[in-house]
Parts: C-alpha cells; structure tokens; sequence
C-alpha cells in the first residue's frame, strides 16, 4: 500500500499538518496526522482549469493532458464548442473518447450554443433534443457557456429548451454575458445561468457575485483579466474559480492554473483562498469525481516545493503518477496517436481578385475593426478609405490592413474589411482557428500575401499559416482544423515559431494568432467580421 508523506494543505479546514496519505487501488484510504515530523514539501488537492476549450490548445485532449499534468493540473472542465460547430456531436464524441485514452480527468460539457449565432456559416447545428441526449450521459457535465444571451434575455424558445434539459438532468449553465450588468445581468441569471467567465472589470464581476453568480477569473493567451478581478477572491472565495478558456500549446507549456497560483499568492490573497478557488470549487460546482486529499476519495493529488511559487514535484491522478519534476509520464501510444483525423473542410483554392474590394464613392466612412491586445473586445472606429485603382487598398503607416473571412465549409464569396491594432509592416497571417464557427480568418498587407496564406490552409485543410515576401510558413491542424495529434511539446515549439515570424513581420500583439481567431467571434462586442460580413456586436446585426 503506497504511503505519501509530507505537509497536507487542508484547504476546506484551513490548516496545514504533518500527514501521511495512504492510497489503495487508484484512491485514498487514509490521512494520518503525524505529530513532529516536518517535512520541506507540500501535499495538496491537483489544480482544475474551470473553462478551457482544449481544441485552443491546438492539441487533441490526450496531448493536452501531457502537458498540464507537470503543472499540476489533474482535471479540466472542459467545453467541446469549437469542434462540435466544425464537426456536430461526431467532435464531441471525438473529443470525449480521445481524452478517455490517458489518466487524465478531462470532464466535458453538452454544447449550447452551436452555431453561436445565425449570422455566419458553421459545420453544425446541435438543437435542443440533441442536447438533451448529450446531458443524459454521465460524461457530460453541465451545459456550456450560454452565448446566446439575447436569446436568453428575449426569452428564445429553443435557447430555453436547453436550459430546461440541463436543469431536468441537475447540471449547472454556464453562463457567457460579457459586459452585461444590472437589471439585464439579474433576468440572465434567473434563467439558470451559474457561471460566467467573460468579466472584463472588478464592478462587473461583483455585480455578477452579489446576485448569485460563479466568476471564473480567465488568463488565457489572449484574453487576461487576471490582475482586474483577483482582488475579488479577498471577499468571494468560494464563488470564485481559475480558468485560462483559451490557451495555446507554447504558453500551456510553460504552465498552468499552478502559474495563477503563483501570481495571486504574491499580490497577498490568502492562500486557503487562492487553493478554494484553484481546487475545490470546481469540484462542487461541476460534481466531478475529482479528490480533495480525503479518506475514500480518488487519489488526485500534487508535491510541490513551497506554497508562494507551487513549482510541482509530482502529480497523481487515481494514485497513477503521471508527472515528476517536469516531465511528463504520460505515454501515448502509436495506436492512439494515429486515430483517423475527424474534419469537415470542404472550400476550394482561391485567387487574389477574390479579395479586391472595389470603392463605392457613395458610402459613408469605412467602418473598421480595433483589435486590443489581449482583449477579446474590439472597438469600431470610422476612416476615411484609401483608394488605389478603384479599390479600398490598406495603409501600412496607419495600421489599416485588410481581414478576410472565406467559409471553409463551401465556395462563397470572401468577406473582406479593414482592421487596425496588427501592425503587420509586410505579408499575411492566416488561421483555420477562428471562433465560434471556424471558418478561414487572415490579415494582410495585400491581395496577394493574403491570398497565399489563405491556400496553404486550404490545401492542408486546415492550420496557421504566414507569408513574407517569397517566404511562408505552415503549421497544419489536421483534426477538425483546429489540432493536432502529434507530440504536443513540437507542436509547441513550432507554434512558437509562428507566432516570433508574426511579431517579425511588424505585430506588436503579445499573440498575433490568438488575437486573429477571435476577429470573427460574432458574440463578443464590438465589431467583428464572419463570413456573411461586418457584424455589430452591441445591436447583434449584420451591418
């Protein structure tokens, strides 16, 4: 009977002791205080990621799991949403069966809102009585963040349908109301929405809290509202939970939520606080059947050196120990590793006059797309265009460029609009990895860089593409578009090859590639582009 034996952080009874933890087939059998002894280590519950969508990561579940095991993460709650609007409940499946292949506790959620809206093409569409067959499994979690939330607000049959199934089978909503307060924020609670994972400003998330919500504090690779919202853990401890929602395989790398850990420890939150939100609250909240260093729970839990920087030692999961002092011990197999790639790409090869955008002297000033560095909010601002040969051309010196939408899922006219805050000085960026329906999403200097590293996504069917002069660069994602199955540490370091030649071309955003694929992300205020057009986040329509 294996035995652990160190200081026990007891997060629920706020105290640290000397123990030694006694595990038996895959769970804990006893916890036993053990008077002067002293120990320089530290035994506490595994880290949770609250809300991550693990498709960002741009690795399939059980690659993702390889990596965030040695940060001391045991578990995700986990929204299958961006493959399940490329490939419908065949991706969510996907997704489930793959991350069963590894000891990893990736719990999955039933997808509410796919499509996101109605105003641009997806691969999918799951309706309500699909959702009601989702949440009947036991693998299946809670219903997934609620963007629709006009259609909650207006009372939407079908968006209530949902809810309704979630409730009938006792499994939270999570919520996703980026800057929606007061009368509105109460009615979207009301409805059954538990959660939201979008508060940008410390007065929206305690409006949120007071009237019953759960925050999740999100540092991600492109949204980071971490320093606005940690103060909130002071007062709401167990309302509170850490989530990175999107984050790509470089910064997974690097760490996890035992990063956020770390940060919220040096800005002096209490550290049974910090620990209720990292560990514990998602366990109640989601009911998942994670352990919390209790007798007859299931042996979840992580070494590490100290509690101000929690650089982890090891990590179980089920009493398997599945990382030590940085290194992964989960193995995947060849058998696993090669399952047959799950996509829906069907868009053929384009040229560049699909992308010329021909002057009407008689519109109005060219409505244009302000990215904001690690914001998943833009503003909409108004230009005077430039003109050259009869068409709306970009202006380098202003930081003008063009962003084209092409629906991968068939042959449609490109959408096309001008975009500030990149900084490209040269070339073109391009991703199949484009929020919420994934259709091809690139920013350039010109028709024909943005051209060409629009085809080398399409002839790959799927990936993050770049062009620079005669140079390009390509990082496929075979599955869905969106990943790949290969070793998640190369993914890595050629992701961060990617994202160096991008800020080589002149973008100052801490992540070019992140920062793309939310421009077509319709939900988020306030201007964005899908394949159908400029879409105007605050009235929800099409302009």
């Amino acid at each position: 009977m294996p035995t652990y034996q160190g200081n026990l952080v007891d997060i629920r009874g706020k105290r640290i002791y000397s123990a030694s933890v006694e595990v038996e087939n895959g769970s804990i059998t006893a916890v036993t205080e053990m008077a002067d002894q002293k120990f320089s280590h530290f035994i506490l519950p595994g880290f949770i990621d609250a809300h991550v969508h693990i498709e960002s990561s741009m690795l399939v579940p059980a690659q993702f799991a390889r990596l965030a095991v040695v940060h001391g993460t045991v578990a995700t709650v986990s929204d299958p949403h961006e493959i399940a609007n490329v490939c419908g409940l065949a991706g969510v499946e996907y997704m489930i069966a793959n991350a069963g292949t590894v000891p990893f506790k990736a719990f999955f959620g039933a997808p509410s809102c796919v499509p996101a809206t109605d105003f641009e093409t997806a691969g999918a569409l799951l309706n309500s009585a699909d959702i009601e067959r989702l949440l009947q499994r036991s693998d299946v979690k809670y219903l997934t963040e609620m963007m629709n939330y006009p259609g909650v607000l207006n009372g939407d049959v079908e968006v209530l349908r949902k809810i309704k199934a979630a409730q009938k089978w006792n499994k939270p909503v999570d919520g996703h109301a980026p800057g929606l307060r007061g009368h509105e924020a109460r009615q979207y609670i009301a409805a059954g929405i538990s959660t939201d994972h979008e508060c940008f400003t410390e007065e929206e998330a305690q409006d949120k809290l007071e009237n019953g919500m759960n925050i999740m504090i999100r540092e991600g690779s492109a949204a980071r509202n971490f320093d606005a919202l940690v103060p909130l853990l002071h007062k709401y401890p167990h309302k509170m939970m850490f989530c990175s929602d999107d984050k790509h395989p470089d910064s997974l790398a690097a760490g996890h939520i035992n990063e956020l850990c770390a940060r919220a420890i040096a800005k002096g939150i209490d550290l049974f606080h910090v620990l209720q939100a990292a560990c514990v609250n998602p366990v109640l909240h989601y009911k998942l059947e994670v352990g919390l260093l209790q007798p007859g729970d299931p042996a979840d839990f992580i070494v590490v050196k100290d509690l101000k920087h929690f650089e982890v030692v090891q990590t179980f999961i089920n009493g398997q120990m599945v990382a030590e002092r940085g290194e992964s011990k989960i193995n995947i197999s060849a058998d696993d590793k090669n399952t047959e790639p799950i996509n829906n790409f069907q868009c053929t090869l384009k040229q560049p006059q699909d992308f010329a955008l021909v002057y009407n002297p008689g519109a109005p000033d060219l409505m244009v797309i302000e990215a904001l560095n690690e914001q998943l909010i833009t503003n909409k601002i108004q230009v005077n265009p430039t003109i050259a040969e009869g068409n709306i051309v970009t202006d380098i010196e202003n930081d003008l460029l063009k962003i084209v939408v092409i629906n991968r899922y068939y042959d449609a006219p490109v959408a096309r609009a001008f975009i500030k805050g990149f900084g490209l000085q040269e070339g073109a960026i391009a991703s199949s990895v484009a929020h919420d329906s994934h259709n091809i999403v690139a920013v350039g200097v010109d028709d024909e860089s943005i051209c060409r590293a629009v085809n080398l996504i399409i002839e790959k069917r799927g990936g993050i593409s770049l062009v620079n002069g005669p140079g390009e660069a390509l990082l496929p994602l075979p599955v869905a578009g969106l990943m790949s199955s290969d070793d998640g540490y190369k993914i890595a370091r050629d992701y961060a090859g990617m994202d160096s030649l991008a800020k080589g071309l002149g973008s100052t955003l801490s992540a070019p590639f992140m920062t793309l694929s939310f421009m077509a992300l319709l939900v988020i205020p306030h201007l964005k582009l899908s394949d159908k057009g400029l879409f105007d986040g605050d009235a929800f329509a099409l302009l």
